[in-house]
């Protein structure tokens, strides 16, 4: 009995399935674990550590007999920390969220970049024509400058040099006169818009399908300022402050409220709690910049190779002429 499509799809539930889909390496769900924790951890591990000493030796305080721990009766004090807890809460889960929403916009551009290389690279296979055997090799050239651009951008974003993945999909001569660019992607679009503009003189495009595929150039140009936008506007950095601030108050305060409760066991809540919240905030500070290399980040090598597949791809089919009608 042939088994259900639904049975199908679960199997791609799991983590290193989602993993793989994400990033485009297979990994056990260990791996794929222990790399996404990794660039947190070696962040907000001394932070930890000193929590746990700092909870252990209030411990150590107590059990000496010194009046360090709030008084059960201090209904007043309880209150305070309280109250404080829960305005510190609100500050981090707006933090957190307003990180996401960044994170979530960087992605729908790149989705976005996606579809419109899609649009732009099929628009120029069909609509423009080709009088010369010169001419196809001009256009599949200049098909792949759109994966040129996505690629450009994504070293742009990342503040990196040209790479030789850029090199292979262009000329040599369009090659060293990038390396000269202050702007990469915004060169190849202009090269893209020429080259539109030249086969609309040359009367290989009417003036409506010029537009239309200008208006895809002009796209790839809006969503290349959407993510310079997200790069170059960070979330204001006193939030920042404030909200490390009230995270170091919470574990110096944090102790002296338990420790009467849990004598040698606040060490290791410390470490517990401190580790919660310091990763909670350190999360959000690695994904409200999207483009860079973290586990975390966007998978902008992915959408690249994706965008690339997609065009070599129209190549084919183009110069096998494949038509279904």
């Amino acid at each position: 009995m042939k088994q259900p499509n639904y049975f199908k799809n679960n199997s791609k539930n799991s983590l290193r399935d989602k993993y793989h889909l994400y990033k485009g390496e297979k990994l056990n769900w260990l791996q794929v674990t222990l790399r996404l924790e990794r660039s947190i951890i070696s962040i907000i591990l001394p932070w930890v550590i000193f929590c746990t000493i700092y909870g252990t030796f209030i411990s150590f305080l107590a059990h000496l007999g010194l009046p360090i721990a709030f008084s059960d009766s201090s209904n007043i004090l309880t209150n305070a920390v309280l109250s404080f807890n829960i305005g510190f809460t609100l500050l981090l889960v707006f933090r957190t969220n307003t990180a996401h929403d960044r994170f979530w916009e960087g992605r729908q551009l790149w989705g976005a970049l996606v579809n419109t290389s899609r649009n732009l690279t099929r628009g120029i296979a069909i609509i423009v024509k080709e009088k010369t055997p010169q001419d196809k090799l001009e256009k599949e050239a200049m098909l792949r400058l759109v994966t040129a651009f996505a690629v450009a951008m994504k070293l742009h974003l990342r503040s990196v040099p040209l790479d030789t993945q850029l090199a292979s999909l262009m000329s040599e001569k369009q090659y060293l006169h990038l390396q000269d660019s202050d702007h990469p992607p915004l060169q190849i679009a202009y090269w893209i818009g020429d080259y539109l503009q030249y086969q609309h003189d040359r009367n290989c495009l009417n003036v409506y399908q010029l537009t239309t595929l200008h208006n895809c150039v002009d796209d790839l140009v809006d969503i290349l300022g959407g993510c310079e936008r997200i790069l170059k506007t960070p979330l204001p950095l006193i939030y920042t402050i404030k909200l490390r601030q009230l995270l170091l108050i919470f574990c110096l305060i944090l102790p002296l409220e338990i420790v009467s409760f849990l004598n040698w066991w606040t060490g290791i809540v410390m470490a517990f709690v401190s580790f919660t919240l310091l990763s909670i905030e350190q999360i959000g500070s690695e994904i409200e910049e999207p483009f860079g290399f973290d586990p975390n980040d966007l998978p902008l090598n992915t959408i690249c190779n994706t965008i690339s597949n997609n065009v070599e791809e129209l190549i084919r089919l183009a110069s096998n002429n494949v038509r279904s009608y």
